[in-house]
Order: structure tokens, then C-alpha cells, then sequence
């Protein structure tokens, strides 16, 4: 799974309890998109999660 590269948020993982209480292990994974990035001058490709580009952390090259 990719990881953010700029806050380097990745997956989790946790326990999932059921209705009648049965617990079994998942993942939570994170919101992460593959966006064309200006990073040091030049446009790349890099993966980013969502609340890093919202936040304005990650300048998008058009």
C-alpha cells in the first residue's frame, strides 16, 4: 500500500468488533491519491493523501 510522502501516513491496523462482539484484526487504510506534484522545480508524480492537499502542503502541477 503507498504511503504519503509528505506526512508519511500509511496504514493502520485495529480491531473490528462485530454485533455480537467477535473481534478480528483489519487494516485502515489511508486516503491516498497519485498526483503530478511540483517538488524542487519539476513536476512528478508523487503519492499524496488527501488531507496533505487540502491543507495545501502539496502544490499541483497542471
Amino acid at each position: 500500500m503507498a504511503k504519503c510522502e509528505f506526512c508519511d501516513k500509511g496504514v493502520t491496523f485495529g480491531i473490528k468488533v462485530s454485533h455480537s462482539h467477535r473481534r478480528s484484526n483489519r487494516p485502515w487504510k489511508p486516503n491516498v491519491k497519485r498526483v503530478k506534484a511540483i517538488i524542487n522545480g519539476t513536476p512528478r508524480h508523487v503519492y499524496v493523501c488527501t488531507r496533505c492537499l487540502r491543507s495545501g502542503k502539496v502544490t499541483r502541477a497542471i
